[in-house]
């Protein structure tokens, strides 16, 4: 059994990182918690009780000051909700171990795409895409469907996705991510809660540490520029993956 005072300190690290980037926390938390002792389902579930009430509170500074778009969060949980309980109930037919190994390799294919720059005129080509309603639906579904398979909010999917497909700014693709994850959260949390994959103790000291930090991180944002944060993001992802990969292969 990990310490749950680590556990506390490592949700209000990632709380922290979800106010900033967007990203509901098990992206991360997952591979941290495993780190710490926790047992591979269980360190995919028992970040989810706390990425509800995370991302709402990290997301209240980006939707006041009007940088979410609603229709794009729509149209994206009509397509991930279905995906995200396909995903969840396929976990018990791959391993944890593979599950964990696929966060990092993500982390680092989708980082070292978004913290490159982004012409307008790629901008101008997403926000076309984004019109495009059954694309962003099966986008949606795919980033839902993996969302379920490794229990995370979507954000780290949906904020380079929203960046790099769809046109939206860095700061949009947070406000926007987040709103998703705050509600795609929760069938994902239902399915594992009902599978017994959460440890209840795990996930409480993980909330404690997370939604204060969560709260600082969305209003901490508001003083970078959005390319600032975009490259950081980058950064962090693949700095993330590899590490994470690398331990658990070597």
């Amino acid at each position: 059994m990990p310490s749950l005072y680590l556990v506390g300190l490592c949700g209000a690290a990632i709380g922290l990182l979800t106010g900033l980037f967007g990203v509901g926390g098990s992206s991360v938390a997952t591979p941290v918690l495993s780190i710490l002792g926790v047992s591979p389902l269980a360190a995919v579930a028992s970040p989810l009780p706390a990425t509800i009430p995370s991302a709402i509170a990290a997301a209240i500074p980006y939707v006041r000051a009007g940088e979410n778009r609603p229709r794009a969060a729509m149209f994206t949980l009509f397509g991930a909700v279905p995906g995200t309980i396909l995903g969840a109930l396929l976990t018990h037919v791959i391993s944890g171990q593979a599950l964990l190994v696929a966060s990092g390799v993500v982390l680092v294919i989708v980082g070292s795409r978004i913290g490159r720059p982004i012409e307008q005129s790629r901008r101008d080509a997403g926000t076309r895409r984004r019109q495009n309603r059954p694309l962003l639906l099966a986008a949606a579904f795919g980033v839902g469907l993996f969302t379920g398979l490794l229990a995370n909010g979507g954000g780290f999917l949906l904020v380079p996705l929203y960046v790099l497909i769809f046109g939206l700014r860095m700061r949009q693709a947070v406000a926007t991510s987040l709103t998703v994850i705050a509600l795609l959260a929760v069938p994902t949390l239902i399915t594992h809660w009902s599978l017994g994959h959460i440890d209840w103790a795990v996930a409480a000291a993980f909330a404690a540490g997370s939604l204060p930090g969560a709260i600082v991180g969305g209003r901490f944002a508001q003083r970078f520029e959005g390319p600032e944060i975009r490259r950081a993001f980058g950064w962090f992802l693949m700095i993330s993956g590899v590490a994470f990969v690398a331990y658990r292969l070597i």
